[in-house]
C-alpha cells in the first residue's frame, strides 16, 4: 500500500513538471539588424558625401565617449561576403539593414545619384538573395546627409521633399527585390535625441521646440514615401511600407491613477509622438501631451503652442500610412507622477511631461546605463499597442544586450537576456499579438554612437585593431542559431565549442 501511494505521489509530480514545448511559428522571420554609419565604413570612398555623423566626429570629436568615429568601423562596405556568411552561419531568415542616404545621394538631392553606392547595395542585396535570406531596409537610420542639414534638416518643412525624392531613387533601383521597406528607424532618437537634446547628431537641443517640429515634419516624409511606394511601385513590385518606431515599456510604479496617467504622458511623449499620427483612429498628436505642452507654453509666455497642429488634410495624408509597425525594444522603465522626479531644461518634453522614472535596482544590468533586463517587457509594450490601435502587423526590429569591450566570449548575460526576451516573445504570440519577426540588434559590434566603441552588442564580436575587421562568434551566436534551428528555446543548451560552421541543410 505505502509503495503504490508512493508510485502516485512520484507520478503526479512527473506530471506536474512536465511543460508543453511551446515553438516560434514556422513562418516567423528570424533575423539580425545593422545601421549604415554604424558598421559599413568607408566614409568618402566611391562618391559617397559626408553626412551628419562624419560631420560631427570630425568637427566634435570630444562629444564621442572615445573620441572614435565611423571611417571604417567594421567595414563592411569591404566584406560583403564575409557578412553574409555570418548570417548564413546562424541561419537567417532576414537581415536589417540601412541605407545611406549619402553613399546613393551624395548631397542629398536625387539629382546626382552615386552608381558605385547603388552597386554596393545591390551587391549586398544580391548575396543575400542567393541564400534565401530576406533583405529588410531601413531606409533613413540617423544619417542625413550634411549639406541638407546645413539647410535646416528635419526642422525644415522641405525636408518631406527631399526624402521623397530619395525614396523614389531607392524604389527604383532596390524594389525589384526589396519586400520589407522602413521607412525612417526611431523618429524619437532622430527628433528628441538629436533636434531636443544632446544625444544624437545633429545635437541641435532646441529644447521643447526642436522635438515637436522635427516629429511633424518627419511625419509628412514619412507619410509622403509611402503614399509614393503604394500608389506608384506596390503593385508592380509586391512590397510593404512601414515604419520602426522604439518602444520601451513604461508602467506606473504604483497602482494609483496618478503614477498610471503619468505613465501614460511619458509614453506618449517617447512614442505616441511619432505612432498616434500614422496609427490611430483620430491622427494627430496623442491629445493629452498636446494638451500638456498647450498649457505649458502658454505659461512660459510663448503666443503659441510649441507643439504644431496637423490641419484635417495632413492628418488624413499620414494616418494609415503603414503596413505594418516596427518595434525597436529593449527594456523598461516605472513611472511616477511624484517621485524619482528631475530637473529639466524649461522649455523641454521631459519638463512638459514632468514624471519621475524608477529602475528596480534587482533587475540585471548591461553595459548601457540606460538598459536592464526587464521582466516581460516585450508583452507589455506589444500587448499594449496591439490595443491600443486594433492589432496591426508588428515586426521586432531590434532587440539587444550591451557588454563592455573586455568582455569575452563567453557572454552569458546576453545569453540569458535573448532567453528572457524571445519567452517575452512566446507570451506575445500566445496573447494573440500579430508578431511576424524578430531581429536582434546587432549582428557584429559596430559604432554605437556618442559611445563610440564602449559599448558592443554585437552577436559577433569584431577585432577593430585589425585592419581586416576579424569577426569572431560570441557564445550568443550559438544559441541563437540553435534557437533558429528548432524554432524553439532550450534554456539548457550549451555549445560545445565556439567555432561557428554554415548548416548547408538550413
Amino acid at each position: 500500500m505505502k509503495l503504490a501511494v508512493l508510485l502516485s505521489v512520484v507520478a503526479v509530480c512527473h506530471t506536474a513538471t512536465v511543460k508543453h514545448e511551446r515553438r516560434f511559428p514556422d513562418d516567423f522571420i528570424f533575423g539580425c539588424a545593422t545601421a549604415a554609419y554604424q558598421v559599413e565604413g568607408a566614409w568618402n570612398e566611391d562618391g559617397k558625401g559626408e553626412n551628419i555623423w562624419d560631420y560631427l566626429t570630425h568637427t566634435n570629436p570630444t562629444v564621442i565617449r572615445d573620441q572614435s568615429n565611423g571611417d571604417v568601423a567594421a567595414d563592411s562596405y569591404h566584406h560583403v561576403e564575409r557578412d553574409v556568411e555570418m548570417m548564413r552561419e546562424l541561419g537567417l531568415d532576414a537581415y536589417r539593414f540601412s541605407l545611406s542616404w549619402s553613399r546613393i545621394l551624395p548631397t542629398g538631392f536625387a539629382n546626382e545619384v552615386n552608381q558605385a553606392g547603388i552597386n554596393y547595395y545591390n551587391n549586398l542585396i544580391n548575396e543575400m538573395l542567393k541564400y534565401n535570406i530576406q533583405p529588410i531596409v531601413t531606409m533613413y537610420h540617423w544619417d542625413l546627409p550634411q549639406r541638407l542639414q546645413e539647410l535646416g534638416g528635419f526642422i525644415n518643412p522641405l525636408i518631406a521633399d527631399w526624402y521623397e525624392d530619395y525614396a523614389k531613387v531607392v524604389f527604383d533601383n532596390f524594389g525589384d527585390r526589396v519586400k520589407l521597406w522602413i521607412t525612417f528607424n526611431e523618429p524619437r532618437e532622430i527628433c528628441y535625441e538629436g533636434y531636443g537634446a544632446t544625444g544624437l547628431a545633429p545635437i541641435l537641443n532646441a529644447t521643447g521646440v526642436g522635438t515637436y517640429i522635427c516629429a511633424k515634419n518627419l511625419a509628412i516624409a514619412h507619410a509622403k514615401a509611402y503614399h509614393l511606394y503604394n500608389n506608384e511601385y506596390k503593385a508592380r513590385q509586391g512590397g510593404e511600407c512601414g515604419i520602426t518606431i522604439s518602444v520601451n515599456w513604461f508602467g506606473p510604479l504604483t497602482d494609483s491613477e496618478e503614477d498610471e496617467f503619468a505613465a501614460e504622458l511619458r509614453r506618449q511623449a517617447t512614442w505616441g509622438l511619432y505612432a498616434e499620427p500614422i496609427f490611430s483612429a483620430e491622427g494627430g498628436f496623442p491629445k493629452e501631451l498636446a494638451a500638456r505642452v498647450a498649457e505649458k507654453s502658454a505659461e512660459q509666455g510663448f503666443p503659441w503652442s510649441r507643439m504644431p497642429e496637423f490641419t484635417d488634410e495632413e492628418k488624413k495624408f499620414v494616418r494609415g500610412t503603414s503596413d505594418f509597425f516596427g518595434v525597436n525594444h529593449y527594456t523598461a522603465f516605472l513611472v511616477s507622477a511624484t517621485k524619482h522626479i528631475q530637473q529639466h531644461a524649461v522649455p523641454s518634453l521631459l519638463d512638459d511631461i514632468g514624471v519621475g522614472s524608477y529602475v528596480p535596482p534587482e533587475w540585471m544590468k548591461s553595459a548601457s546605463s540606460w538598459l536592464t533586463l526587464a521582466p516581460n517587457s516585450i508583452y507589455n509594450a506589444l500587448t499594449h499597442l496591439a490595443s491600443k490601435y486594433n492589432n496591426p502587423v508588428f515586426y521586432i526590429t531590434e532587440n539587444g544586450w550591451s557588454n563592455d569591450p573586455t568582455a569575452s566570449l563567453e557572454d552569458d548575460d546576453r545569453v540569458t537576456y535573448y532567453r528572457a526576451a524571445l519567452e517575452s516573445v512566446l507570451n506575445t504570440l500566445d496573447a494573440g499579438v500579430n508578431l511576424k519577426g524578430y531581429m536582434t540588434w546587432s549582428l557584429m559590434d559596430n559604432f554605437e554612437w556618442l559611445k563610440g566603441y564602449t559599448e558592443r552588442f554585437g552577436l559577433y564580436e569584431v577585432d577593430f585593431s585589425s585592419p581586416e575587421r576579424t569577426r569572431t562568434p560570441r557564445k550568443s551566436a550559438f544559441v541563437y542559431k540553435e534557437i533558429l534551428r528548432t524554432r524553439t528555446i532550450d534554456n539548457s543548451y550549451e555549445p560545445s565549442s565556439l567555432i561557428m560552421t554554415i548548416d548547408e541543410g538550413h
